[in-house]
């Protein structure tokens, strides 16, 4: 910084110089405008918010199956971004009865999915504050986009399963919906009793009173929104200890025993053989959700918890069963760890975890990536994989299976094109560089060439962004 230096000259010789100084003006107080109301994801420009970062949600919530109604307190823990003389949160469908800011009540209005909150005062720049937010409804459901399947807070037979991509949070409780905004998590869940509670991190207890039992966990990691899961029933569960930390696995009452056991009872197996290639386990804890809930078909890599409709499973013993698995403890990594930094970059995501499916299946001896890239690029165009091209699928094909197995192609495209140790040191690499943060396609792309030490514009923007079939990486 370069500072100006005024040096005041007494002439005594001359007399007294005598100064008259003009009052400075009065200094203007700091300007406070309203955070943005979104984030800044052209796919989906009202999710998230701006002008503030989240540090923590404290989530005390009562939830009644027979009556799918909601009743929730979010003390969110947040620190200012800018000035900000009004913030927003995401919050869809529930009634808000309440809100403080710092513990003073505060103004709010609704639009949309947009709970914009007003401090009695401005927020200053850098300042951390306290948000409480009283709300209570009905949660809705969405659907995945570009599909009819259901998701977010699905009402079930006997409670509630907690799982969607790209919303979900927003269903039942104020958020900054958004992977570019992660935070830690407490959860104080009460139902009725005899039901199961399953939510991410390290469970804290249960206490039973009045015929209502409170389940409480932390997940002290920094996670995004859409991963947070509050799934209710009745379970049977199981806890383990491996390499100093639990796995938890629940799986439905209704299924019959062994129904999924053999699979998802594999996850410690699998991750072990997942952490030789992709590094430590990132975690605090592990494990699954496994329920009966039939417009539920898809799976879900909820930190430390994935969930997995139980279309996937059936009885009797089938390893194959098992690629599912290494698909969502994957995105442990890829997802949960470093996360897309706009949804556009979703291939990032399922690429990476369709890999590791392949991986996986080498690793039980049914095909190697190459026999298995060799087996999908031999496919016609007419193959519903080979588009959209999965670098910019848009909203209404965001999991569509371009951006699963092209994806997965891509993955394997870089690993011919650069060879297997350079391939293995950007993806270590990848993983180092956006821990607990985000990454996109430019980025990776830039960490590949450095690496690489090769030239990979050509590569990416053939697989990632051009009609047709690429040329094969091995020609």
């Amino acid at each position: 910084m370069h500072r100006r230096h005024t040096r005041a000259v007494a002439a005594a010789v001359a007399g007294l110089l005598l100064v008259t100084l003009s009052p400075a003006p009065a200094s203007a107080g700091p300007r406070f405008t309203p955070g943005s109301p979104g984030i800044g994801d052209a796919y989906y420009p009202t999710y998230g918010n701006g002008g503030y970062d989240v540090a923590h949600y404290d989530l005390d919530v009562r939830y009644d199956p027979g009556s799918d109604l909601l009743t929730g307190k979010a003390t969110i823990r947040a620190r200012a971004t800018q000035n900000l003389s009004s913030f927003n949160l995401d919050l869809i469908g529930l009634t808000v009865d309440r809100v403080t800011v710092d513990g003073r009540s505060a103004g709010w209005s609704r639009a949309g999915q947009e709970l914009t909150i007003r401090p009695r005062g401005g927020l200053r720049d850098h300042r951390s504050f306290s948000v409480e937010v009283r709300y209570h409804g009905v949660p809705e459901t969405f659907v995945l986009p570009g599909t009819d399947f259901q998701a977010g807070f699905m009402h079930t037979d006997d409670g509630a399963v907690v799982a969607g991509q790209p919303e979900v949070a927003a269903a039942w409780f104020p958020v900054n919906d958004h992977p570019r905004d992660r935070a830690s998590y407490s959860f104080a869940i009460t139902v009725p009793a005899g039901l199961e509670v399953i939510c991410n991190g390290l469970p804290l207890g249960d206490t039973t009173r009045g015929g209502w039992t409170t389940s409480r966990w932390v997940q002290r990691t920094p996670m995004i929104s859409y991963l947070a899961t509050a799934t209710i029933g009745e379970f049977d569960v199981e806890t383990t200890w491996h390499d100093g930390r639990p796995t938890i696995i629940a799986i439905d009452s209704d299924l019959p025993p062994g129904f999924a056991d053999d699979a998802v009872g594999r996850t410690d197996e699998i991750t072990d053989f997942l952490e030789t290639k992709f590094g430590p386990y990132p975690f605090e804890s592990n494990g699954a959700i496994v329920d009966d809930h039939p417009p539920l078909v898809f799976a879900l890599e909820n930190q430390t918890r994935s969930i997995y409709a139980a279309s996937w499973f059936a009885p009797g013993v089938d390893p194959g069963e098992t690629v599912v698995v290494a698909h969502e403890l994957a995105h442990q990594w890829f997802g949960d760890l470093v996360a897309v930094d706009r949804w556009q970059d979703i291939w990032l995501n399922e690429g990476f975890a369709t890999y590791a499916e392949w991986l996986w299946q080498e690793q039980l001896g049914l095909g190697t990536p190459q026999s298995i890239f060799d087996e999908f690029y031999a496919a016609p165009l007419s193959a519903d994989y080979w588009d959209p091209p999965p670098g910019d699928p848009g909203t209404d094909q965001l999991f569509d299976g371009s951006v699963y197995t092209r994806g997965g192609m891509t993955v394997h495209a870089l690993r011919v094109t650069v060879g297997d140790a350079a391939f293995w040191r950007i993806v270590r690499a990848w993983l180092a560089q956006n821990r607990f943060a985000t990454g996109s396609t430019a980025e990776f792309v830039a960490l590949a060439e450095r690496v690489s030490g090769k030239q990979l514009d050509a590569l990416f923007d053939a697989w990632l962004y051009q009609p047709g079939k690429p040329p094969h990486p091995g020609s």
